[in-house]
């Protein structure tokens, strides 16, 4: 069963999840965190059958929104996962009466970067999942043009500024969005995008430099052919965490591409879910 809430509304701007119930009350929860470069996606990105296949694997599943860039900057977004992430502790426990004691964080691409972000939180979750996610929004794989994308159709400024909306949003349809993140990075501008022009240092959203002793055990999957982002995100957050003494385990797709996820019926994508429901079982 699926249930709608909104669980903070900024500047008339109402954030929404969508929670997918099982019968077992006191289960645990899956909170799902959509892609799209922090620019495009919504809560209802992730494919059904990978929430059929967490719901009958024993969990909760809730599917978030969140407040895009560039109407937002990073800072907003950050409060946002930290937000959701303290109202289903909170208030979300009584509607939905899962064990708040038993939540994994999942994320792919910009959501991996969140799930991973989500390890810093003061409020952080038992264990965090990231597909193709990345732990340094400070290199320079985004402040120079992509080869990838500057092979793609130019898009011009002007395009982009007639996209961008003058009011705060936390849906944003890739077919409406995309032209955004895709000049972002043909420009490389996409940290310009994201924060205000006097942000002293990102540090402060760099998983990769906030790793703590508290940091929850993280599973991380990449494609070592990612066209979108690069594999070495995956490996320099895997060896920090090695560093820092976290539980951690990296899986690398061979040949894989972004979002390698989607195609559920690759013998090579199956065994990764495979390895994700054991190790959200051993964790959780």
């Amino acid at each position: 069963m699926k249930t709608t809430f909104i669980y903070k509304e900024v500047d008339g701007c109402k954030i929404k999840g969508d929670f997918y119930s099982i019968e077992e009350k006191h289960a645990p929860l899956v909170v799902y965190i959509h892609g799209g470069g922090l620019i495009f996606g919504t809560r209802t990105d992730m494919k059904e059958e990978q929430i059929n296949l967490y719901l009958q694997a024993g969990y909760h599943v809730c599917t978030i929104d969140y407040r895009l860039a560039p109407e937002s900057k990073l800072p907003a977004i950050k409060e946002d996962i930290e937000d959701v992430l303290i109202w289903l502790k909170d208030r979300g426990v009584n509607q939905f009466n899962f064990d708040p004691e038993r939540i994994a964080v999942i994320g792919s691409s910009a959501g991996g970067y969140l799930a991973l972000l989500s390890g810093t939180f003061q409020v952080r979750p038992k264990a965090i999942v990231s597909f193709y996610g990345y732990g340094d929004i400070a290199g320079d794989w985004y402040r120079k043009p992509s080869p990838y994308f500057s092979k793609m159709t130019t898009v011009p400024e002007v395009l982009v500024q007639q996209l961008i909306q003058k009011q705060p949003i936390s849906e944003g349809p890739i077919e409406r969005r995309f032209a955004i993140y895709l000049y972002c990075r043909q420009q490389g501008q996409w940290v310009d995008y994201l924060t205000n022009k006097n942000e002293e240092t990102l540090d402060p959203f760099c998983p990769l430099k906030k790793i703590d002793e508290n940091y929850p055990p993280t599973l991380l999957l990449h494609g070592d052919a990612d066209e979108d982002v690069p594999y070495e995100q995956s490996v320099s957050m895997s060896e920090a965490l090695n560093k820092a003494g976290i539980t951690n385990k990296f899986i690398t797709i061979k040949n894989g591409k972004h979002s390698f996820d989607e195609d559920m019926g690759d013998p090579v994508v199956a065994e990764a879910f495979e390895e994700v429901l054991r190790f959200l079982k051993e964790r959780l």
